[in-house]
């Protein structure tokens, strides 16, 4: 049985009440668990990849905090090319949805787990035990 979307969609938001025993609205906790699927996807970028012909990674610049890819070809050249900020306005829409419903995030950047935790704000949520709270990711 193939899951959609819909479905996924669905599944977080049970977890959350469940878990919270609060409800969240459905298109709220779709933009949760799309900013979630973008911000998994950034940080495997950031581990970098490789293709036939060079290795590539998702950098930013440490002074204007500008996102590249930093490509260095087989060959020996190496190059730079800027792409879109896709996790800075991925964290922006989650933070508004968390503002709207009262919520706390936490933001985990290892592209191994999911990337999106929320919890009712004032839980206590941190970079120790933000893996017992509400898994945005619904694979």
């Amino acid at each position: 049985m193939t899951h959609t979307a819909w479905d996924k969609t669905r599944d977080l938001m049970a977890r959350h009440y469940k878990h919270t025993g609060a409800r969240i609205d459905f298109d709220d906790a779709e933009t949760l668990r799309r900013a979630e699927l973008t911000l998994n996807r950034w940080a495997e970028r950031t581990c970098g990849w490789t293709t036939d012909y060079a290795t590539v990674a998702l950098i930013r610049d440490e002074l204007t905090d500008i996102p590249y890819h930093d490509i260095h070809m087989f060959s020996g050249r190496s190059y730079t090319a800027r792409v879109n900020d896709l996790e800075t306005g991925a964290l922006r829409r989650v933070a508004e949805v968390c503002k709207r419903n009262g919520l706390d995030f936490y933001h985990q950047g290892d592209p191994r787990g999911c990337s999106l935790y929320i919890a009712d704000s004032g839980a206590g949520m941190n970079d120790t035990n933000y893996s017992s709270f509400v898994p945005c990711s619904v694979r």
